[in-house]
């Protein structure tokens, strides 16, 4: 029987492979940039990027947080937003709801608390004077958060998505950009997770879907070309 769908594919590939191919397809379209960007960065905060210190971070890329601090930059130099999230929750952890009861270990999400170690951000982010910082309490950035009307404001167009995990709260904030109707980017060296699997096999996700997935210096050259003007709010 011929058949017009696909059965699931099981063909021994790594999902760094597959990523690869997909990534190379010239023929695949972009949503591209549009006329102003934000770069929205996940929850660069030590319980996620302090690999010695906590058993909850990871690494991908060593020069992660010197990407996005790179972007971050150069969007401020055009007047565009920067933001930053990080996660935590109140003392009794009600606030985490069903996503806080898997666990309830000293590394458990919910323990994350306003204040602590594992709330502060990482020592080697950059911030400027005017980005916009809150905390989090669900894995997307715009979940019941003031995200989208800050975004509506300054009449942004495109957001580009960094952090951790990619198969989490990067992952779910992308899609919720896409959702809200935004041109969504996710510069690949920007993001993290804790296994390569997890990593490429939402990259590859993100970039059939929801995203264009870029390298992250396809970002600085549209950041840094003539035709970039400063702009306002």
């Amino acid at each position: 029987m011929d058949i017009k769908g696909t059965r699931m594919v099981s063909d021994g590939r790594t999902a760094q492979e597959i990523f690869a191919e997909v990534i190379g397809n010239p023929a695949r379209r972009k949503f591209g940039f549009g006329q102003k960007l934000a770069i929205v960065n996940v929850d660069f905060q030590r319980a996620y990027t302090d690999i010695a210190a906590f058993p909850t971070a990871y690494e991908t890329d060593p020069r992660q947080i010197e990407y996005v601090n790179t972007i971050s930059a150069l969007a401020r130099a055009k007047g565009m937003p920067v933001v930053w999230t990080r996660v935590a929750y109140k003392d009794d952890a009600a606030d985490a709801g069903v996503w806080g009861t898997r666990t309830n270990t000293p590394d458990s999400l919910q323990n994350i608390k306003y204040d602590s170690e594992r709330h502060q951000y990482d020592p080697r982010c950059a911030f400027g004077p005017d980005d916009l910082h809150y905390t989090k309490r669900m894995p997307s950035a715009f979940f019941e958060t003031q995200l989208a009307s800050y975004l509506v404001w300054h009449k942004v167009d495109t957001v580009v998505v960094t952090g951790g995990s990619t198969s989490g709260c990067v992952r779910a904030t992308a899609v919720d950009a896409l959702s809200h109707g935004y041109r969504t980017i996710v510069p690949i060296e920007t993001c993290a997770d804790k296994h390569a699997s997890y990593h490429f096999a939402n990259l590859t996700d993100l970039q059939l879907k929801y995203a264009d997935v870029e390298p992250v210096q396809t970002v600085i050259d549209w950041l840094e070309a003539p035709e970039c003007s400063k702009v306002g709010a």
